[in-house]
């Protein structure tokens, strides 16, 4: 091995970290060279990698599904119409099995989710030294290209989810009625004084389930996609022949987690809006 090669710890590192870009205290405005940077440039700094491919991905899904809905046809559908049609309509079904309220915007906002979802975790099947060589070439020190490894990304569209919780909870129940829920229950009496003494040990424990509704969403998509996406570097780290014996059964298996995932994302989504839509 070459005297400036990269040690193993090394590589793991420059794969797992993120292309930074933000206001360091000493260096200024700029890109993040190592997680200490990084770290140094704080709450404002923007993962740029993660933002790109997401975009990209995002646009990707809405040009295929336009692009289907624009030649669709009542004869003999091509494959992209019975693909689009297929997810459509899986998607349609996973909501009228679950939400149990009527929203014009659960269906839509389900099927988006897991489409979305399903290409950023696909991601993690690109080899992991591709992309990354080539942009070194180009002169940008780091690109991680699955998004959902990425906490700050999960716990964006999670937040998202849960600004929509509570806004429907709120539209549904009114603010008194969403105050109720939480503040009267699970612990109750007929008697006010103890009906007003658990209010606290009731406020606590919703509050607490409340709260852990879009972290739980965050830490397991990230939290799977990031171990598939460590597994795959460990054993690019693995001599050649090695790497393909373990590479292609693990991205087999992979498939399974990708779309497990993303589907388990679009139902707790969608799980979670119903609760948001149910009178108590």
């Amino acid at each position: 091995m070459a005297s400036n090669a990269p040690t193993q710890s090394e590589y793991i590192q420059h794969h797992l970290q993120n292309l930074v870009v933000g206001f360091h205290p000493e260096n200024g405005f700029g890109i993040a060279h190592g997680a200490a940077e990084a770290k140094a440039m704080g709450f404002w700094a923007l993962h740029i990698d993660s933002l790109f491919w997401a975009i990209l991905l995002g646009s990707l899904f809405c040009w295929l599904f336009k692009k289907a809905a624009d030649n669709i046809t009542t004869g003999v559908p091509g494959k992209l119409q019975n693909f689009v049609e297929m997810i459509v309509e899986f998607a349609d079904g996973s909501v009228k099995e679950t939400f149990q309220g009527k929203s014009d915007l659960i269906g839509p906002l389900a099927l988006t989710i897991f489409v979305w979802v399903f290409l950023m975790n696909l991601m993690d099947l690109v080899p992991v030294d591709l992309i990354p060589r080539i942009t070194e070439a180009m002169g940008i020190p780091y690109m991680k290209v699955v998004p959902t490894t990425d906490v700050n990304m999960t716990l964006g569209m999670s937040l998202s989810v849960f600004a929509l919780i509570i806004f429907y909870s709120i539209k549904i129940k009114g603010v008194s009625g969403f105050a109720a829920e939480l503040a009267l229950q699970p612990f109750s009496s007929d008697n006010k004084i103890i009906k007003i003494l658990f209010i606290p040990v009731n406020l606590l424990l919703e509050g607490v389930g409340l709260i852990a509704k879009p972290i739980s969403l965050a830490l397991r998509l990230f939290g799977n996609l990031y171990a598939g996406e460590l597994i795959f570097i460990l054993i690019a780290l693995l001599p050649w022949g090695i790497q393909w014996a373990l590479s292609v059964p693990w991205a087999i298996f992979h498939i399974l987690v990708i779309v497990l995932q993303a589907f388990i994302f679009m139902m707790l989504t969608i799980v979670y809006l119903s609760m948001a839509h149910e009178h108590h």
